[in-house]
């Protein structure tokens, strides 16, 4: 039959909005009674109060989904009643049929105004928008209004189980009423008018006995070709298949223990590692399989493996052995359960008899990895040993590694730093009433003091702290040699005391980082001038809003406060320093000032330039004369001093920034030129130059030595730093002017006798130096090369300038890992040239050289994870595993070697790195 016919349509497929048909109001509402009207005067203006006219009510409808609204609110129109609510509007909801959710509940709140912009509840209901089988509700509905009440989807339910015989009668009706509609009641027409005019009678005579409201509602009906349709809830991907396995062959079960520590292994380790262990494993010896196992653990996993629980039982076992061996130490620490007293005890116990590791191992120890002291200090004592050379390349890392450093005993020690201070106030006053000499000496050195800060400030002086050792062993602080140095020089002031024994690397003090730095800076002035910088970018305002960078700035402010102070209350020496330091601030400062003026002016390139120079020579302008000043080391260089510039020779380059090259006068009336860029984070580009230059001093001790141009950068804040400028061509043009590199070489180096009319040295210099930046740049993930960012001298030395982009990352598609473009390849004689073969063993080796210094490498970089460098901030977890894969360290020799030889052939035969060349080209002409 067809009446018998059930027609549906799926919610998915119905993209139409949902409507909903807002009826009539029945029922009386009930009026605020004297004490809600006392406390709100307001709803004395409510409607309800109002004898000729029905109040103005309004109906909010508001969808809910598990508790929270889904959409936003919509509400009736405006409407004048006069005897009885009666809405009859349809009001669209602000989604689609297949956006409803099936636990959807529509809220309808009654609200009547009682004053300008105030409204008040009259009471709220709600109902599903889904049935309990899925299918979506048709036809009018009477909904029960509990007064006062805003409608919640659990609250104020519309149609209740446990309701009174009014409610009761209504819902019988009401179901009825919905069998008759789908077919499951028989149809008489006749009947069926008599029948429904009875239901409203009822209805109406039961909603004017009962003592809520009733709120009636309709929803829409879905009709194609005159007929109705039910709208089932149905998801897009209901008819997705799945298949399953009928009789599957493993199981799966989850184990609820699974994060839980293991009883059994615990009670294994804590018996490996008690003390009485310690005198069977005194004398254990490796057999020849775990040596090998024990070898392939301390020289052949990288410092950022995590070694399982199977290997450090074994380093654990053999400790004794392998304490003969200095690279095992740091794979030994990390076997050691730092919670547990006794296997620290032992730990520490041993690390005094271990022979003692390599500089660039220990900076391993003072990485995140490693929280205990000891463990720390222990790497201080080993970079004692290391030369000044040796810790300049270092000290960029070693300044970032004092964010690891335990940031309360740095202020403690600032907070008994000032108490000292204090004491040593007092002493000096009374010592001024007592001898009226003295004070009048005293008061001579204060002034001389004076004259060489540039800007008062309150800083603080070290004392000697009085704290004993974690261990006695000497290697955890030094012994002094005798009592004469421990014996304070009673003719210098307190401050100066204190700074003696800061300086004193033979204190019996246990020396941290920030105190070991301290000491070797004053010891080397290039030192101080480095970390001082190093220090006051740290120092700068970080535009971030967690509170563990703001620690860490005033972390970075208090050794900074330590170190001036020192410098300033120390030795002739250290006071000099400390001028210098003041000098150079003021110039920088100063130096920003102008070229901020300059940037601000109008006009071209040619035209800021000649502002430029009329400024260096007004000596009104600002408070020094640009031209001529008392000579100080230049920052970028410190062993250079400068006393003036040279205003004839600046430049402006033609870039957006506007970087200026300047020509300094040096006190030996040489010159000395670089580029300040203001505008530039230069950071990035400091990291890079210097791990280029450790790596070049890595590869001079292998007696390889490949031509490499590591110039100087210095980022002297955020927004502005020195880089020292190379006599140099860009190889675009050079292929521009001459035609080809080789072109280039012949015109400056000339040789009739060799095979390519270029002297023999010059060709050398271009193979090497392009060997050495091709594995270089691999190695650190350099990008963005073009043509405009590799230079080349005179005397043949290839260079790479602007590390904008590195670990990876590169704004062009495709990009080829190594750069080595035809053009190159070309100046060497071709790919089958005896040159082109010298170039790739070149390669090989240093590619070789590298991987076995691939520890320091790693080590520098992991302490550069948390820095502000912006390609490693990006990910930091992954820096340092950028460099790891690149060194691929897994594999040996021959198969690096084979590696590498497929990346220069993959490197020379890329098109889009070409491609990418033509489109900057042209770039670049039409930014001329």
């Amino acid at each position: 039959m067809e009446d018998n016919i059930f027609r549906y349509v799926y919610s998915c497929s119905l993209e139409q909005r949902v409507q909903i048909k807002i009826g009539s109001l029945d029922g009386t509402p009930e009026k605020p009674d004297f004490r809600t009207l006392f406390t709100n005067p307001l709803l004395s203006h409510s409607g309800l109060y109002s004898e000729e006219n029905c109040a103005s009510f309004l109906v909010k409808i508001q969808c809910y989904n598990n508790g929270k609204a889904f959409g936003l609110p919509v509400t009736t129109s405006y409407k004048a009643f006069t005897k009885r609510w009666n809405w009859n509007e349809w009001v669209t909801l602000p989604f689609s049929f297949c956006d409803l959710p099936r636990t959807a509940i529509l809220c309808f709140t009654i609200y009547d105004c009682i004053g300008a912009g105030k409204m008040s509840v009259i009471g709220g209901t709600s109902i599903s928008v889904f049935g309990k089988h899925g299918i979506f509700r048709e036809g009018m509905f009477d909904l029960k209004v509990w007064p006062n009440h805003e409608a919640d989807p659990l609250e104020t339910p519309g149609k209740t189980k446990d309701s009174d015989d009014t409610d009761h009668q209504m819902q019988r009706l009401a179901k009825l009423a919905k069998k008759h509609r789908n077919g499951q009641i028989e149809k008489v027409d006749w009947i069926d008018r008599l029948t429904f005019r009875e239901i409203e009678l009822i209805n109406e005579r039961e909603k004017r006995e009962s003592n809520y409201l009733y709120l009636m509602i309709e929803f829409p009906t879905v009709s194609f070709n005159d007929k109705n349709y039910a709208v089932v809830y149905y998801e897009l991907t209901g008819d997705k298949k799945f298949s399953f396995v009928s009789r599957p062959k493993l199981v799966m079960i989850p184990d609820s223990e699974i994060l839980q520590e293991n009883l059994v292994e615990r009670k294994h380790h804590r018996l490996a590692r008690s003390a009485r262990s310690g005198l069977s494993d005194r004398d254990a010896k490796p057999t020849a399989h775990i040596r090998d196992q024990l070898h392939s653990i301390v020289y052949r996993y990288p410092p950022t493996f995590q070694l399982n629980s199977e290997e450090q039982d074994l380093i654990w076992k053999y400790r004794f052995y392998l304490s003969t061996h200095k690279k095992a130490l740091t794979k030994f620490l990390k076997c050691i359960n730092w919670q547990t007293t006794t296997e620290v005890r032992q730990a520490l116990n041993l690390l005094d008899l271990w022979t003692p590791m390599d500089v660039e191992d220990a900076l391993e120890l003072l990485s995140p990895s490693f929280q205990h002291p000891a463990v720390r200090r222990y790497a201080i004592t080993r970079l004692k040993q290391a030369q000044d050379d040796d810790l300049l390349l270092y000290l960029l890392q070693l300044v970032q590694a004092l964010k690891y450093e335990n940031f309360d005993d740095i202020f403690e020690c600032y907070r008994r730093i000032m108490d000292e201070k204090e004491i040593l106030k007092s002493i000096d006053d009374n010592s001024t009433n007592n001898d009226q000499s003295s004070a009048t000496d005293s008061m001579a050195q204060s002034m001389s003091s004076q004259q060489l800060m540039s800007e008062a400030e309150d800083v603080i002086t070290v004392p000697p702290i009085n704290q004993q050792p974690i261990m006695s062993s000497s290697i955890f602080y030094d012994q002094p040699d005798n009592d004469d140095e421990n014996k304070i020089d009673e003719s210098n002031d307190g401050a100066s005391d204190i700074s003696n024994t800061l300086m004193n690397s033979k204190s019996a003090y246990v020396c941290d980082l920030a105190t070991f730095l301290i000491q070797r800076a004053c010891k080397n002035s290039t030192l101080a001038n480095y970390l001082y910088w190093y220090l006051s970018i740290e120092c700068e305002d970080h535009e971030t809003i967690r509170k563990q960078d703001d620690r860490v700035r005033e972390m970075y402010m208090t050794v900074l406060k330590i170190f001036q102070r020192t410098l300033s209350t120390g030795s002739t020496d250290l006071k000099i320093i400390h001028a210098n330091l003041k000098k150079q601030q003021c110039f920088i400062e100063n130096l920003v000032k102008l070229v901020k003026l300059v940037t601000k002016e109008s006009g071209n390139r040619k035209k800021k330039t000649e502002r430029f120079q009329q400024l260096l020579c007004d000596t009104d302008e600002f408070k020094i004369n640009f031209t001529n000043f008392e000579p100080r080391p230049l920052p970028l260089d410190p062993e250079v001093f400068i006393k003036g510039i040279v205003p004839s020779k600046v430049s402006l380059f033609k870039s957006a920034l506007m970087p200026s090259k300047l020509t300094f006068l040096t006190t030996n009336d040489t010159e000395y030129i670089t580029i300040f860029k203001h505008g530039d984070d230069l950071r990035q580009d400091q990291l890079i130059l210097q791990m280029i230059t450790l790596m070049d001093k890595l590869l001079r001790k292998e007696n390889l030595d490949l031509k490499l141009t590591p110039y100087r950068a210095l980022a002297t804040s955020k927004k502005h730093g020195f880089v020292q400028y190379i006599d140099s061509v860009t190889v675009a043009e050079a292929l521009a002017t001459e035609g080809s590199i080789l072109n280039f070489f012949k015109k400056y180096n000339p040789c009739e006798n060799s095979a390519f009319g270029v002297n023999s040295e010059t060709m050398d210099c271009y193979l090497k130096s392009c060997a050495g930046y091709c594995v270089i740049t691999y190695l650190l993930g350099v990008g963005d090369r073009h043509l405009d960012n590799l230079l080349l001298t005179k005397n043949g030395n290839l260079f790479h300038i602007d590390f904008g982009y590195i670990l990876g990352r590169d704004p062009k598609p495709l990009p080829a890992p190594i750069r080595l473009t035809k053009e190159m390849v070309d100046a060497m004689g071709g790919m089958n040239s005896e040159h082109y073969h010298e170039f790739r063993k070149q390669c090989y080796t240093a590619f070789l050289h590298l991987r076995r210094h691939a520890n320091v490498m790693l080590n520098l970089f992991s302490l550069m994870t948390d820095a502000s460098v912006p390609d490693i901030a990006l990910e930091p977890d992954k820096a340092v595993k950028k460099v790891e894969d690149n060194l691929k360290l897994n594999l040996s020799d021959e198969e690096a070697v084979q590696h590498l030889q497929n990346l220069l052939d993959i490197s020379l035969s890329a098109i889009m790195p070409a491609i990418a060349d033509q489109f900057h080209k042209i770039a670049q002409y039409w930014r001329k």
